[in-house]
């Protein structure tokens, strides 16, 4: 099926008539050790020249990650929870990190998570926490900066940039896979409407356009039509107002 791009054509036209610019940003989650799924993703980031930050979890990560990252720098290690582990009762959403367990065990396992990580990457760790499933509890974000945290990252647009004192919230706005049936591309008409919806939302004003736009993805899973959409989607966006966005944590 090929992709129809013109409606998202004509809003990037608009963009850049009106001299805006996108700030875009790329996090891809569940990484654990060197893959051929991962030296795909790195070579996808450094030809679009946008950096991946990499959502690593804490307790699966290995040091052949740790090697890996380090000779390719458009990689970007961030936080992924702990263990990645589903703590939901049965029949509600998953969550590692939702209100289902005692404040006090959710920060441990944060802690723990960033402290594992800062000893396999070092200062090239960013201290961004990602929940998995993109699920925490609004208890939690108090006392994240608290844990050695400064900035914190889920899914669809925020609601507000500081969510507590001394912690960014830098969330993403388009996931490509279809989780729910076939595990593989949306229907790429659907996906480049909705990019479109919240372009525009963020040109009109109806949309916080100072969040990075953030695609999501999952390396491990992809097909060849979700490698091929990201490729065009990012490449459209990069040769249009897009620019590619890093996580400082000076900015938080």
């Amino acid at each position: 099926m090929t992709a129809d791009w013109s409606g998202l054509d004509r809003e990037l036209e608009q963009w850049q008539a009106a001299g805006r610019t996108l700030p875009l940003w790329w996090r891809d989650d569940d990484a654990m050790s060197q893959s051929s799924e991962l030296e795909r993703l790195a070579e996808l980031s450094k030809d679009l020249d946008l950096p991946v930050h990499l959502a690593v979890i804490p307790q699966g990560a290995t040091p052949d990650l740790a090697r890996f990252i380090a000779e390719h720098p458009t990689l970007i290690p961030v936080v992924h929870g702990w263990a990645h582990q589903n703590h939901a009762p049965t029949g509600e959403k998953k969550a590692e990190f939702g209100a289902h367990r005692p404040l006090e065990e959710l920060l441990d396992d944060a802690e723990r998570g960033l402290t594992a990580l800062q000893k396999l990457f070092g200062s090239s760790l960013r201290p961004m926490f990602v929940p998995p499933w993109n699920r925490i509890s609004p208890e939690m974000l108090t006392w994240l900066a608290g844990a050695g945290y400064t900035a914190v990252s889920t899914f669809t647009p925020r609601k507000a940039s500081k969510p507590a004192s001394g912690l960014l919230r830098v969330n993403t706005h388009l996931d490509p896979i279809d989780w729910k049936g076939s595990r593989s591309l949306l229907p790429p008409d659907q996906l480049i409407t909705q990019v479109v919806r919240q372009l525009r939302d963020r040109r009109l004003g109806d949309a916080d356009n100072a969040e990075p736009y953030g695609l999501l993805t999952h390396h491990q899973v992809h097909d060849e039509a979700i490698w091929s959409f990201i490729a065009a989607l990012a490449k459209r966006l990069l040769d249009g107002p897009g620019e590619a966005w890093i996580y400082d944590e000076r900015m938080s």
